[in-house]
């Protein structure tokens, strides 16, 4: 089996034989803001706990922070069964769909493209065929899918990772409808609903409840500390939504040897419940959306911690801005698995610097002469 490189492999060629004396990585979604003092504590405190083995399905003391967490922040509230502990997000957007989908004849698994490279990895393994939903400035970045490709699963990504549009309740809403209708698992990845400017991105588990879909069925969200409180260290995410898939899901992953360590467990808890330390990083992030909305006078979207940077070729840009400045940005092209040409004038950039004012100033500036002289 041969896996396509991530994107940061691609990026790293891209930039071979340039030595700026100075590199600002803003290519990687890595948060730069300290992780807060309540979960480096926890885990300190919690090291004796290494001498057990954790459960794969998580501790109850975590699940119980993690209800607390959806219930605080999307006013939902979710019975034990509902919601898995998982180690990270990627382990759970990567081994879900295996899952699923391993018993499926002929699967198809839709996905947003661009994307996170991990939702194909995935499709991949699973021998799934991936359809793939194009996001451009055409359609405002939504993700469309034909009722008549019908898919066994469908991956959304909102917030979205590189975009940053953020699906309405109401069209949450329609893609719940949608899953019910036409019988497809429907898997939202929540991770940066955390990081907004003012206004909080609904859940799709809030669009369930409002067409009465208690149970959640056909529908889950995934969503993860390490955007929300600078600790992608902890690994600590989790999965939630139809209990009868759950249930099956928890069972497939006590034999993959993915449970968090203990300490882990603690320290995550603690961060699922430190709600005035995630208000604090959000609004760090929001001054950096803020920053860069001024600074760039670009169109950017109010929610994750990411510029797409529209630079007529992206890949280009890339290298002039890393030869004259040293800042690292990720060519929209590695984010699309469909070579899409909706993708290619674009960058990333990632907003995870507590000081970006300077930092910005040089990407603005170097975008204004990079497009000068492509123009002439």
């Amino acid at each position: 089996m041969q896996f396509t490189p991530y994107p940061f492999e691609h990026l790293n060629t891209l930039l071979q034989g340039i030595t700026p004396s100075k590199i600002t990585d803003l290519s990687i979604g890595e948060p730069q803001f300290p992780t807060p003092l309540s979960i480096q504590q926890a885990l300190q405190v919690h090291t004796d706990t290494l001498r057990f083995y954790p459960k794969s399905g998580g501790e109850d003391f975590l699940k119980e922070a993690q209800r607390c967490f959806i219930e605080h922040h999307f006013k939902v509230c979710l019975r034990d069964d509902q919601i898995l502990p998982t180690l990270g997000s990627k382990e759970a957007l990567f081994s879900f769909p295996i899952f699923y989908l391993h018993d499926k004849s002929q699967p198809k698994i839709a996905m947003p493209d661009p994307l996170y490279q991990v939702y194909l990895g995935s499709a991949q393994v699973a021998k799934a065929q991936p359809l793939f939903m194009p996001l451009s400035p055409a359609n405002h970045f939504t993700p469309e899918l034909d009722p008549v490709l019908k898919p066994h699963l469908v991956i959304l990504n909102s917030p979205n990772n590189p975009t940053g549009r953020t699906l309405s309740l109401e069209e949450l809403k329609v893609w719940v409808l949608r899953a019910l209708e036409e019988n497809f698992v429907l898997l939202n990845d929540e991770c940066y609903s955390n990081i907004y400017a003012t206004t909080p991105p609904p859940s799709i588990l809030q669009a369930c409840t409002e067409i009465g879909n208690t149970e959640f069925k056909n529908v889950l969200a995934i969503n993860s500390l390490s955007k929300a409180l600078s600790a992608p260290g902890v690994r600590s995410a989790y999965i939630a939504g139809d209990a009868s898939i759950l249930r099956q899901y928890k069972i497939f992953r006590g034999y993959s040897g993915c449970a968090t360590p203990l300490p882990l467990q603690h320290a995550g808890a603690v961060g699922w419940l430190d709600f005035e330390q995630q208000e604090q990083i959000r609004q760090l992030y929001a001054t950096n959306l803020q920053l860069a909305q001024e600074v760039l006078s670009v169109p950017i979207a109010p929610t994750s911690f990411y510029v797409w940077l529209e630079a007529r070729n992206g890949k280009d840009f890339a290298r002039y801005l890393f030869a004259h400045t040293g800042i690292k940005v990720l060519p929209g092209a590695f984010l699309s698995p469909s070579n899409s040409p909706h993708s290619v004038p674009f960058v990333r950039v990632a907003l995870v610097y507590k000081n970006m004012r300077p930092i910005l100033e040089d990407l603005k500036n170097a975008y204004q002469n990079y497009l000068k002289s492509v123009a002439c």
